[in-house]
């Protein structure tokens, strides 16, 4: 896996079954048994995604007598949404560029429509001899 928080974050996110227990967790803690309900699969199967998540620091376990509340750490969605934000202004200040060059190419094209076009040497040659 990974090494980097921002990188093994990502990986982690990257499976559909995890992005949703991350999104139950953000309503709530629960144990391993309550989030298995939720999917088709075994509770192992489910322990093998927290253990994924919890590497990746999304996720934290505390101990409540005997269950083990899963928790979500907001700390490293905050860190994507920093790396993603900086990129999304990025893109939206091409694209904000992008669009004054095709809006100055469009009021040129405007412009040159309102100013006829130069003559070529043959028309200009009709043109004054049937003005002698």
């Amino acid at each position: 896996m990974a090494t980097d928080p921002l990188s093994r974050a990502f990986v982690a996110l990257a499976d559909p079954t995890r992005r949703d227990i991350v999104a139950r967790l953000s309503v709530r803690d629960a144990g391993v048994g309550e989030l298995a309900e939720s999917y088709a699969m075994s509770m192992q199967a489910v322990s093998k995604h927290l253990k994924v998540l919890e590497e990746a620091g999304l996720v934290s376990r505390s101990r409540d007598a005997q269950r083990r509340p899963c928790h979500l750490e907001p700390q490293v969605l905050d860190l994507m949404t920093v790396w993603i934000e900086r990129y999304r202004r990025q893109a939206e200040e091409r694209f904000g560029r992008l669009d004054a060059v095709l809006a100055a190419m469009e009021d040129g094209d405007e412009a040159g429509a309102a100013v006829p076009a130069p003559e070529s040497p043959e028309e200009h040659e009709e043109h004054e001899g049937a003005a002698s």
